[in-house]
């Protein structure tokens, strides 16, 4: 899967379509690349209104390759190199958004199955006979 990424996009064009590809996922962007490990800080997240144009370094549009196989790693080294954009993935934990720096090396589709919510099953011991 790919997404189009043009020079008249926000930043929330581009994270709609991401989410759309992988609910248990979402794409933020910083004015400063993270290093690999390390979290990106709070106050550097670009708003998701910001004009895609006032953030990247590269100004050519261009698609971005977002299948199902990609890591998160090649996913935000490639928004980095293509665009310019330092973008972080995050994945559902609950109702938390974790970033992926552990798990950078999981497949989309991996870190998107991690966040799906686990379904509740019921566990009943087996009813004991009356003692008489």
């Amino acid at each position: 899967m790919q997404i189009y990424i043009r020079g008249e996009a926000i930043v929330k064009d581009i994270q709609e379509k991401f989410q759309t590809a992988y609910p248990y996922l979402k794409l933020e962007f910083y004015r400063k690349p993270h290093r690999k490990g390390e979290y990106s800080p709070e106050e550097e997240k670009i708003s998701p209104d910001t004009p895609i144009e006032k953030i990247r370094i590269r100004n050519e549009p261009g698609w971005m390759d977002i299948s199902y196989y990609r890591t998160a790693a090649a996913v935000e080294h490639d928004f980095s190199y293509i665009f310019g954009l330092s973008a972080q993935i995050l994945r559902k934990a609950g109702t938390l958004w974790l970033e992926t720096t552990s798990t950078d090396s999981w497949t989309l589709e991996e870190l998107n199955n991690a966040g799906k919510p686990s379904k509740n099953h019921t566990f009943r011991l087996p009813e004991r006979p009356d003692d008489d």
